[in-house]
Parts: C-alpha cells; structure tokens; sequence
C-alpha cells in the first residue's frame, strides 16, 4: 500500500513519519510518499523521515518528489497538509486582523477565512487530480480550516473525504490518560464544527466517565482545559474544544497577544528560519541522530508555547529558548502522534482490521438535529470497512446550537465566496462570523486580505 502526504516538505513530515514506521506493519504500508512545491524542505525533513526509517531498521519505503501527479498515482490514501502562501501569510493574517483589533488566529475568524482563501483553490485542484488519477482513494484533510477545506471539497462532489483534527478527540485522549486506559476503550460522543466542538460524554464500558473528571480541579488544571474558568466548564458541563478560548475569552485573547512582541505565527517562522538553518548546516545522512536531536529540540520548543497566552503559567517564549533540550531518539510510544495518529487508525479501520469512534469531519446527514444535511460538521463517527457513519447525537443544548449555527452560516457563505471569488460575498460571510460582526469591520479585512494575498487569491469579482 502508498500512502501519499501532500505538503510532505513540512515541519511536521519527520513526526507523520515516525507514525507511519509504527503503524506500517498492522495496515500493510510499504510506501510512504512525501510531495511538496519546496525542493528544499523537502530535501531537508525528506531526509529527516528517512533517517528515522533507517535507525529504525524498518523496511517501510519512504521517497520523495515535487510532481503531485507522482505522488497520487498509485496511492490507497492521500493526507492533505498544505500552507499555502507560507509562513509569511499566516503572520499576515496574524497581523491585519490585530490591526484592526480582532482576532486573526489562523483557523478561527478572519483568519482562518484568509488562510482558507488561499488552501481551498490549491486543495481543489490536488482533489481533481486525484479523482482522475485513482478515483477509489480516500483523501484525509489536515489543510486548515479542516473543517472549511472539507466543507469545499465535498460540495464539490469529491465524496471520499474526510477532515481529519487531533483537537476533535482530545477528550479522549485526556480522559484515556487519566484513567491509564487504552483511547480505543472509551467512547466520545463529540460534536460541533472544526476547532468549535464539545464532548458531552466519554464513556468507559457504558459509564459516562467525563461527568465526574470535570468536577475534579487536578484533571482540569492538568489538561488544555486550564485555559478556561473552572466555572464555566462545570457550568457547561463539557470537555471545551481549545478553541473556544477565542469564542469565550475574545477580548483576553486580543489583549494578551497584542501585548507580545511577537504573535504566534511570527514565533513559529522565527523557529523554523532557526531550524532551517541549523538543518542545512549538518549532513543528515552522515550525522542523522545529531539531525533528529535537533529537530524533536525544536518540536519540543515550538509545543512549550503552544497558546501560551490562555494558559495559566506557561513558559514565555523567552523562557522556553533557555529551558530547551535536545532529544536524541525517535518517541517509541503512539503518545501524542496527533493527526498522524488519526490517519492512521481511521486506515486500520476502513482496511476492516478494527471498528474505530472517533471524531472526524463530515457531513452531517442527521447526525445533529440543528445542522443540514450536507454540512460537514466535526463529530463522532464509527469507521470500518464499509466507510464513516457519524454517531446520532440529536438535539444539542441551545448555547451550543445557536453559536454552532452562526460559524456553520458563515463557513458556508466563506466557501461559496472562494468558490465565486466574490468579495461581496466575502464581505457577507465576515459580517455573519461572531467574531466580528460588522459591516465596515468586514469590508476593510476583506479588501486588505485581498491585496496582501494576490498573489494567490487571484482577482476576485465584485
């Protein structure tokens, strides 16, 4: 089996990698192939994911190349995961939203509208491709807003899609950690949109478990939900979606990452420049375990600040530069395999080895009784080898529905703006976002949007 990764020349490539050594045997994957527009990243965590391959001794083979054509031909699956417009359109989007004194995180408001502006046309014709090529593949989405891109793709006609997040089954995880039970023995029943859902229930043999861990202080305040009010999670009485911190907390949020030098996504170019740098001047190769301290340093780095400014006494970026540490081995655990680890459990399942719960995003088709048929929405789905069946969940509380509704109309007039390049629509879409709410507001993110990424976006209709 080939397994192809779409934005393979990324950062995250060496870490998709190692999943894949560990799940290659139990899906039957001798082909691990890495495709990206950039020779050079690619050169670099190419050679990354083949040194882990070899200090492994594992037969699995990993190649590389630049032709998307190569990549797809041939393959069962596809796992998308693309920046388009780079590290520098992410602190652009950052940048502009800021300015105008709204949250500009990458995947939430205008943000993620910009950064889905310029995915959506790239994802598109990498689905069109496919659909040429090798009909029958499955095509996992991790391109953010994975929610958004998804929600393109299949009004596109492009059925075997999934979104895939690791956010969506963080309960889980949490609850499975705490409990020191295996993930795959307990249940979540989640639901929402990409990077806005809950998890009402985890249960383990049938018994709810979440209820009671939710009342317990050392639980919350050892997970991501310490970014939020003890209160208001007993108050809402469900595992909270990281995410929602900028939903719940949105002027805390603007004035906590305005007061920083830096915003996170300058943080993270900063950190890849670094790493970059310190990759080209070592001979991977030759040196591949002094190649792959480095990198996990700087994974380990880059996670330490990961939404540092909701946490309460998380390290500074500051902070983090002098604590760092170079690990010098590859993890032997499937512990925080992230998205990778979805990918690969939801193969296992449609290849018939398991039945698999977990939450990924697809249309709704009567999962939850407030959304449309055709909405994708991020929820629970059982997986085997007759596809995903999302998990009825019915009616859900109304707080939940009517903020639910409100992002589901925005996505929704966001993706059919790209689709049309249409800056009236465009406009429409940023005034319905919660986030933002304003006519005049929406109209000048819009238009700066639109010139400071024409080079991708194109020219758009009025």
């Amino acid at each position: 089996m080939k397994l192809a990764v779409i934005g393979g020349g990324g950062v995250r490539a060496p870490l998709f990698a190692s999943a894949a050594l560990r799940h290659a045997g139990r899906i039957g994957l001798d082909e691990l192939c890495l495709m990206d527009i950039d020779a050079e990243k690619l050169r670099i965590f190419g050679d990354l994911s083949q040194a882990l391959a070899s200090l492994a001794g594992s037969p699995l083979k990993i190649t590389t190349t630049t032709d998307p054509q190569a990549a797809l031909d041939g393959a069962s699956y596809v796992v998308t995961t693309i920046r388009v417009g780079g590290d520098q359109g992410r602190v652009l989007d950052e940048r502009i939203a800021l300015r105008h004194g709204v949250l500009g995180q990458e995947t939430t408001g205008p943000g993620g509208f910009a950064m889905a502006m310029r995915s959506i046309p790239a994802i598109m014709d990498y689905a069109g491709r496919l659909a040429k090529i090798n009909p029958q593949a499955w095509m996992f989405n991790f391109t953010n807003p994975a929610g958004m891109v998804t929600q393109a793709l299949r009004d596109g006609g492009f059925e075997r899609v999934v979104g895939i997040c690791d956010s969506a089954n963080a309960a889980q995880h949490a609850a499975s950690r705490w409990l020191g039970v295996e993930p795959h023995r307990l249940k979540a029943e989640v639901f929402g949109l990409n990077h806005l859902s809950w998890a009402r229930k985890v249960t383990l043999d049938g018994e709810d478990k979440l209820a009671g861990l939710l009342q317990d202080p050392t639980f919350l305040s050892g997970t991501l939900l310490n970014l939020f009010d003890a209160a208001l999670v007993q108050e809402t009485g469900m595992w909270l979606n990281e995410y929602l911190y900028y939903f719940y907390y949105p002027e805390k949020a603007i004035q906590s990452i305005s007061r920083e030098e830096m915003t996170r996504g300058e943080e993270v170019a900063m950190l890849n420049r670094r790493l970059m740098g310190q990759m080209q001047a070592i001979d991977i190769e030759a040196e591949p375990k002094r190649a792959l301290g480095v990198y996990f340093a700087y994974e380990q780095r880059r996670g330490s600040t990961y939404m540092a400014y909701g946490r309460p006494g998380s390290l500074t970026p500051e902070e983090a530069d002098r604590q760092l540490q170079a690990w010098v081995e590859m993890p032997a655990s499937e512990e925080g395999e992230g998205y990778a680890g979805v990918a690969f459990n939801l193969i296992e399942a449609l290849q018939g080895d398991q039945i698999l719960y977990t939450g990924l995003n697809v249309p709704n088709a009567g999962a939850i009784d407030c959304m449309q048929p055709g909405d994708v929405v991020e929820v629970s789905c059982r997986v085997d080898h007759e596809g995903v069946h999302p998990v009825k969940i019915g009616v859900i509380p109304e707080g939940q529905e009517l903020l639910m509704r409100n992002v589901k109309r925005y996505e929704r007039l966001a993706v059919a703006a790209i689709r049309d390049r249409s800056r009236r629509t465009a406009i429409q879409a940023l005034m319905a976002h919660p986030l933002v709410q304003s006519y005049s507001l929406a109209t000048l993110l819009v238009d700066e949007y639109l010139a400071a990424h024409a080079e991708w976006a194109g020219k758009w209709n009025e």
